[in-house]
């Protein structure tokens, strides 16, 4: 865990700023319950033409919660950084389930890969913002670095395995209605 807590540690000594305890809120606020990926979702679901990215986001995101936030963290139930380190003051509220993996992190690579993975244009900003977020929880000591790389590993894994299942249906059926 040495290697943790110094990522953390270097974090707040080298790159905490008033402006960014101003704006990481904000970001990490983006990635809670993983809203704005399954809004961008729905919205792609309303039309004919990007509906096949909205049903790879939808099947990335639920594949990514139920590995996540159903299976990993109830098995690993891994403390909070700041559990351990009680001298830190969060500028969130904490968040009550456990620390491994990085369900914010995990949402935001998966819909961010599906993306990818289905060749969209929108990769690229939904990938940037997806590592906004992740290291959003790292600038507010609520998650580990191994956390947040295990996050967006399994994110990333999700969002493949989304583009692939509905690319195949897509593929087997024309399109879906």
């Amino acid at each position: 865990m040495s290697f943790d807590f110094r990522v953390l540690d270097f974090i707040r000594e080298h790159l905490r700023s008033a402006a960014l305890d101003l704006i990481m809120p904000l970001i990490t606020a983006l990635g809670d319950g993983g809203m704005i990926w399954i809004i961008l979702s729905a919205a792609f679901l309303l039309f004919k033409k990007t509906r096949r990215l909205g049903f790879a986001m939808s099947a990335a995101l639920i594949i990514e919660a139920l590995l996540c936030n159903v299976i990993i963290k109830t098995a690993v139930s891994r403390v909070r950084p700041y559990d351990i380190n009680s001298a830190i003051s969060l500028l969130i509220k904490p968040p009550s389930d456990s620390s491994f993996p990085s369900g914010h992190t995990g949402a935001s690579f998966a819909a961010a890969s599906a993306l990818l993975f289905s060749k969209s244009r929108l990769a690229a900003p939904a990938l940037l913002l997806a590592l906004a977020i992740g290291f959003s929880r790292l600038y507010l000591y609520v998650h580990f670095p191994t956390d947040v790389i295990f996050g967006a590993l399994l994110g990333i894994v999700s969002g493949f395995i989304g583009a692939m299942i509905i690319g195949r249906v897509y593929k087997r059926r024309g399109s879906l209605k």
